[in-house]
């Protein structure tokens, strides 16, 4: 069966099974954009070492990460900001102090796999 979109059937291919099964692993646009915005996240380099803090240790407050990564206070606390809105990370209060963890399993595999290569 071909997948091939109708606005795209009138194109000539070399390899039409193997075009029906690179549409099939491309998949919904949708989630395509999703995993584009992780990968974004992901991509700066003071966010990641944020997370990878975060995986290998757990939960830690905003001074612990800034003492950790070499950030200020208010620079991690602004890129856990960003990746709370994300929903990659979680803050959990406890008196004053909250602590911030990684909470999307997704992230969480990708971020195994950066540190066993460490």
């Amino acid at each position: 069966m071909h997948l091939v979109p109708a606005d795209r059937a009138d194109r000539r291919t070399i390899d039409g099974h193997r075009v029906c099964d690179a549409i099939a692993a491309i998949g919904d646009a949708g989630r395509v954009r999703a995993w584009a915005d992780r990968f974004a996240l992901l991509a700066d380099p003071k966010r990641l070492a944020l997370l990878l803090a975060l995986h290998r240790t757990g939960p830690l407050a905003v001074s612990d990460l800034a003492v950790a990564t070499g950030m200020n206070d208010p620079a991690v606390s602004q890129a856990l900001r960003l990746l709370r809105a994300a929903g990659v990370v979680a803050g959990e209060k406890e008196g004053r102090v909250v602590r911030y963890r990684v909470v999307d399993a997704d992230v969480a595999g990708l971020l195994g796999h950066c540190a066993a290569d460490g």
